[in-house]
């Protein structure tokens, strides 16, 4: 009689495990946010499910028998990370990891993957490989940490603005002290060339604190600009004889400027700050000398950051000169705060930062085309007040 019971005990086991076997195919058909399929020891692909077609692209006919290393990053393979997955599997018992992978169409996706090695009778029969789209996660979780940095920055920047505002008051106050010395130590008129040549020097030295404060200010205060109208001219030609002197003797200035420019509307603290320095960054790129030209001019254009947008008329001022220019990489940099190429004490970083500042926050914007051993110009473009074309 146990005879004659085995095999239908033995039907009934193997119903129960076909039963199984479907119930796990139905499962893992039905899974569409994970991509789901085995892997034979050298991990090429022996089946798919409608998720890892979902997030990957790829049919069951397309993939089934090729090997999961197309999936990564050229990048990836060529340092090995499917081989160290499946060696890490094996070893460990399982793999977990986070990165990018590669869709059929070529785009990439941030993936979470999990490998487990699979045995069978202590033999290694392959692998179970579970994929995850994580990429909206990962995008979020990057802006988070874009924001948070962002705050930090301000935060540090506001602090940095409050104890500068403090210093830079204090240290004018002391400036207006030594200027006022210094113009009636002029005026004295001694015949002595020593006591003129160290004027001379205290003077220039002044005009370089003055220049600082400006700076410090100007940062300190986020440029709260005044605007009025003026003549850009004038204001050049007023201020020429301080360019020259902040140039040195070593450095010819020259002051270009184009006939019957059309009014503007700027700060004019603001916009003779702004040209001192950048005169002085002229100058501190000609060690050995060469020449500054300011140059004025009226143009017809769209700013760099909106190029589709209709041209107006700009004034616009150019800062010319013939020194060791900069690399790509330093005038990437050259407008962000404090950033500076000078030695310690040479130069506070603020200045290219303060004059795009100055520019964008008049309705206008400035440029910077440098090359090494070409030189550097910079322009600054105001808007000409009811400047549109043919308006």
């Amino acid at each position: 009689m146990i005879p004659a019971q085995a095999p239908r005990g033995g039907a009934v086991a193997t119903k129960g495990l076909d039963d199984e076997a479907r119930q796990l195919a139905l499962l893992i058909g039905g899974v569409t946010d994970y991509a789901i399929y085995m892997l034979d020891p050298n991990g090429y692909i022996r089946s798919w499910n409608p998720g890892g077609e979902r997030i990957k692209g790829y049919s069951e006919r397309e993939i089934v028998g090729q090997h999961f290393s197309r999936f990564y990053t050229r990048e990836d393979v060529e340092r090995g990370e499917p081989a160290r997955g499946l060696a890490t599997a094996r070893a460990q018992g399982k793999f977990e990891a986070e990165g990018w992978r590669v869709r059929k169409d070529g785009s990439r996706f941030r993936a979470s993957v999990v490998i487990d090695p699979i045995w069978q009778e202590g033999e290694l029969i392959g692998f179970a490989k579970v994929t995850r789209d994580v990429t909206e996660r990962y995008e979020a979780q990057q802006r988070l940490i874009d924001a948070q940095k962002a705050l930090v920055q301000s935060q540090k920047l506001e602090a940095i603005g409050k104890l500068t505002l403090g210093l830079a008051h204090d240290f004018n106050n002391l400036l207006t002290v030594i200027v006022n010395s210094l113009d009636l130590i002029t005026l004295k008129n001694s015949d002595d060339p020593r006591v003129q040549e160290w004027t001379e020097a205290a003077q220039r030295a002044a005009d370089r604190g003055t220049l600082l404060t400006r700076q410090l200010l100007a940062f300190a205060r986020g440029q709260n600009l005044a605007p009025e109208v003026h003549d850009i001219n004038d204001l050049l030609a007023r201020s020429a004889e301080m360019y020259r002197r902040a140039c040195g003797s070593a450095i010819q200035f020259r002051l270009e400027l184009a006939d019957a420019l059309p009014p503007v509307d700027v700060d004019m603290a603001q916009f003779e700050a702004g040209i001192l320095n950048l005169v002085a960054n002229s100058r501190d790129a000609m060690p050995t000398g060469g020449t500054i030209v300011v140059r004025s001019s009226t143009v017809e254009t769209a700013p760099p950051s909106a190029p589709e947008t209709t041209p107006r008329l700009y004034v616009a001022v150019d800062v010319i000169d013939d020194g060791h220019g900069m690399s790509m990489e330093v005038a990437d940099r050259a407008t962000e705060p404090f950033f500076t190429t000078k030695d310690v004490g040479r130069g506070s970083g603020l200045g290219l930062s303060q004059v795009f500042g100055f520019a964008a926050q008049s309705g206008g914007f400035a440029t910077l085309d440098s090359e090494p051993g070409r030189g550097t110009t910079v322009r600054v473009c105001l808007p000409v007040i009811g400047g549109r074309p043919n308006g």
